[in-house]
């Protein structure tokens, strides 16, 4: 068996170190593929390490609390045959030519991008290319393209993944005129337009959800699929406190309460993701914009536009994935649904189930697009 190098991951084309939180799995434990062996946090948000090998865990290089830079060598999986002379020559190889990025660098590769379509500024971020159909995916209420910072370029492995901004949202403009749910979709549709995509699997996340399937009824011929991750717009539930308060709130403390209820793990809510937020909802126009979007898709705490019983008639296919202890929009959502939706639950995680469980919602939608393309 080959001697695996398990590095410090790379989370975000801004990313250039992460912490070591605390490791997961002891040296002679038996590993599989999928499983965390440790946990990191970047300056965005904290997440396990998962073990891209089956074997045994060799060596913990990094220790709780160390911080490294991209790239930089945490621990070694190798199975037990392998000598411990072997594993420590590795290690010393390893260690004599890995350079870390110096700083900046690690910004570089495709970079988002602006530009005015619609009357409007819409950032987008492209990744991957090839000739299968592409993916456009569209985040959730108070999100921008970074939401998917742990899909993005995994999703991005032989065809083109776009992450766009929302109008409100992100370094999108903030002008909305109604912020109806269609206004949302006219959006996604103008950008289609402007990058001359025909077709494309959509994955939308939460509000993101509900504006994907507003498009595929808008424009059926353009959706090649529908992927839903615990999607607004299939029932009538929401958190009205947990929306009233995000918009409302105007600090640090007043929305971290908020925010934690986001993840099942309240621990993976990094103090930078709280002040990312912080200074998003400052900017001029957010406040109003998210007023706007909030009181037209969940006026008095409940939802306005639910599309659940013609969900199995607007793309060819579709498929719904929700964490079972979403605490934002329920996971009974995801039950009784037509049987053509293939539905996962995933145990455990919550409403940003694409973060916690990335690797799984990951393997769900490769699969989902390439059974299709």
């Amino acid at each position: 068996m080959p001697i695996h190098m398990i590095t410090m991951p790379k989370w975000g084309l801004s990313m250039e170190q992460g912490q070591v939180n605390g490791w997961l799995k002891s040296p002679g434990d038996k590993v599989t593929k999928g499983e965390e062996l440790l946990d990191v946090e970047s300056d965005k948000i904290a997440s396990g390490v998962e073990c891209a090998f089956e074997g045994i865990l060799r060596r913990q290089i990094a220790q709780e609390g160390d911080t490294l830079p991209v790239g930089a060598l945490l621990g070694v999986v190798a199975d037990a045959e392998t000598s411990d002379a072997e594993i420590d020559a590795a290690v010393s190889e390893f260690q004599r030519d890995f350079v870390p990025a110096k700083a900046g660098e690690a910004d570089a590769g495709p970079q988002p991008e602006k530009a005015q379509i619609g009357g409007r500024t819409v950032r987008w971020l492209k990744l991957g290319e090839g000739s299968a159909t592409p993916v456009v995916l569209i985040h959730g209420f108070g999100g921008d393209l970074n939401n998917w910072l742990f899909n993005h370029a995994d999703l991005a492995a032989g065809r083109t993944v776009w992450a766009l901004d929302l109008p409100g949202h992100g370094e999108s403009g903030k002008a909305v005129e109604s912020g109806a749910l269609d206004e949302l979709a006219r959006s996604v549709m103008a950008f289609l337009d402007a990058q001359e995509i025909g077709r494309a699997h959509l994955v939308g996340h939460s509000l993101g959800g509900a504006v994907a399937m507003a498009v595929a009824e808008s424009a059926p011929a353009r959706v090649a699929s529908l992927a839903l991750i615990a999607s607004a717009g299939l029932g009538d539930e929401i958190d009205g406190a947990y929306i009233e308060g995000f918009v409302a709130a105007a600090n640090r403390n007043a929305l971290k309460p908020h925010v934690t209820k986001l993840f099942a793990d309240p621990a993976l809510v990094t103090r930078q993701l709280v002040e990312d937020l912080v200074k998003y909802k400052r900017l001029e126009g957010v406040q109003d914009a998210l007023r706007a979007i909030s009181s037209q898709a969940f006026e008095g705490g409940a939802q306005r536009r639910v599309f659940r019983d013609r969900l199995s008639t607007l793309a060819p296919k579709v498929l719904v994935v929700w964490g079972e202890t979403d605490q934002i929009i329920p996971a009974k959502h995801a039950q009784g649904l037509a049987p053509t939706v293939s539905v996962e639950v995933i145990a455990g995680k919550g409403h940003m189930v694409q973060m916690e469980a990335a690797a799984e919602v990951n393997r769900l939608l490769k699969a989902f697009f390439e059974s299709g393309d």
